[in-house]
């Protein structure tokens, strides 16, 4: 599958690779990103070949943040957030039904941060800057991050790093569970491929259960999370539908 104007998109196995390809601009997103990635996730979902995603990025980042060229090319408000909201890329990240490895370097900051904090398994390279900088800049973060962050390393941490939009290494990323593994940047690719394959060759309806398990009951009390538990073992079994 080819013909993307800002992304690699390729297949090894079992594992789709979504490389973000805009490497003279740190891989900054802009519309075109957004639709390239809508389509590159549409793709994942639909082929049966595939069973988990690794996204990365191409050249000496990950992804740098929103693309602010853009910004205020929009005819009016009213344009912009029809622009944003024609194609929920995030939703549909969110909702993939398979699991998502993400490998960052370089740079992760606003957006870019974002895109890891919507994967299920997040590996950075030594040496990776993160940061949130949309609130100093006069912003709101619009790729999740006022949801995902929080969830992720708890309220008083996000709002630390959203009110400060500070720069922060992969060691800090670690300890505030931003990210599972910290590698050489020689070695970020090998492992997170590795931790790919070993998901793609899982029982894959096994593997959306425990997903959606996870990921659902986050927002749910003990008991409702329980039953939820039980509704999908009970689904593996063939004893009842999905719910």
């Amino acid at each position: 599958m080819g013909g993307f104007a800002t992304l690699k998109y390729s297949k090894h196995g079992r594992v789709a690779c979504i490389s973000l390809n805009r490497h003279e601009v740190l891989n900054a997103f802009n519309v075109q990103m957004r639709d390239d990635v809508w389509e590159a996730l549409a793709a994942v979902e639909d082929d049966p070949d595939v069973g988990a995603l690794l996204v990365t990025g191409e050249g000496r980042a990950f992804c740098a943040g929103a693309d602010l060229t853009e910004f205020g090319t929009a005819p009016s408000p009213v344009a912009a957030r029809e622009i944003r909201w024609e194609r929920d890329v995030w939703g549909r990240w969110h909702d993939l039904s398979k699991p998502v490895v993400t490998a960052v370097h370089g740079y992760c900051i606003g957006s870019g941060l974002e895109m890891a904090l919507l994967s299920d398994l997040r590996l950075a390279a030594e040496g990776t800057v993160f940061a949130m900088p949309e609130v100093r800049l006069g912003m709101v973060p619009a790729a999740g991050g006022t949801q995902t962050l929080g969830r992720a390393c708890g309220v008083s941490a996000a709002l630390d790093l959203l009110y400060t939009g500070r720069r922060f290494d992969a060691a800090e990323a670690l300890r505030l569970k931003l990210i599972a593994r910290v590698t050489t940047p020689e070695q970020l690719l090998p492992e997170a491929m590795a931790a790919a394959a070993e998901m793609a060759e899982g029982d894959g309806r096994r593997v959306a259960a425990v997903r959606s398990a996870v990921k659902r009951g986050a927002d749910l009390s003990m008991d409702q999370g329980l039953a939820l538990e039980g509704r999908l073992a009970a689904w593996l079994f063939g004893d009842s539908p999905a719910s």
